[in-house]
């Protein structure tokens, strides 16, 4: 086991270490700091970024969004899916609404809730909306393949429901939570930095990455996107960690 992941460790530092090679190579050809800093550039800017207090005021509220978001996601998506699997009316008229949400491009209803919402919650919507549907059919698929043998056993010996829900339902359902939560979160994050990037509210990465375009700023362009790649990468496997912990017994 030990083995297996110090194999894995090495792997994964030799391919970084490979494509920031690469990068440094494509840089040298390309020549102009303009179009493709190099890495020593990118991180020298980034330490320089982590410096200030605004870096972690921009991350800290950006991070809030997407969590908050994401939460209300789970909160509405379990909600629907409860509903919609007690009744099949429900589940046709919302059906169609989360096709039309999937089907469409996020930049899309960015710019339409600009016109709804004020510009400070935009990227909260936006990650709700991105990530309910992926919430919603996660877990009514937990609901719909609940074991029929059991539920009819249930019944026999006549269950409540909130038994049924503790000790049939709910086991189903953990799996597809767990899905819908870690693979959401990175459908937040995407979503709501995209959102960020597109309407500028004063606080968040999003407009520091809007920012640094304008004002072609490309190694702090560089700086801003590496710090959203890793807080994506460690806020997905601190996801994963915690929805491990609390359903270590499922």
């Amino acid at each position: 086991m030990k083995e297996k992941k110090s194999e894995k460790l090495i792997l994964s530092v030799g391919s970084a270490l490979f494509y920031l090679l690469l990068w440094h190579i494509i840089s040298v050809i390309v020549g102009k700091e303009l179009l493709i800093p190099s890495p020593a550039k990118v991180i020298s800017t980034l330490i320089s970024l982590a410096g200030t207090k605004a870096f972690y005021a921009d991350t800290f509220v950006s991070v809030a969004r997407v969590i908050s978001g994401l939460v209300i996601a789970l909160i509405f998506g379990i909600g629907a899916a409860i509903l919609t699997s007690c009744s099949k009316t429900l589940k046709a008229l919302f059906y169609p609404l989360v096709s039309t949400v999937r089907a469409t491009p996020v930049a899309s209803f960015i710019i339409l809730t600009l016109l709804w919402i004020k510009t400070t919650y935009v990227p909260v919507f936006i990650s709700f909306l991105m990530v309910m549907p992926v919430v919603w059919s996660n877990i009514s698929q937990g609901i719909e393949t609940a074991d029929k043998k059991l539920l009819q056993a249930a019944d026999v010996f006549k269950f409540s429901l909130s038994k049924k829900i503790k000790y049939i339902y709910f086991p189903n359902c953990v799996p597809f939570f767990k899905n819908s939560a870690s693979s959401g979160i990175g459908l937040a994050w995407k979503a709501g930095i995209a959102a960020e990037v597109i309407c500028s509210p004063n606080s968040a990465i999003g407009s520091r990455l809007y920012d640094s375009k304008i004002y072609l700023e490309t190694p702090e362009l560089f700086a801003w996107t590496t710090t959203v790649v890793v807080l994506s990468i460690l806020i997905e496997k601190l996801t994963v960690l915690i929805l491990n912990k609390a359903f270590k017994d499922y």
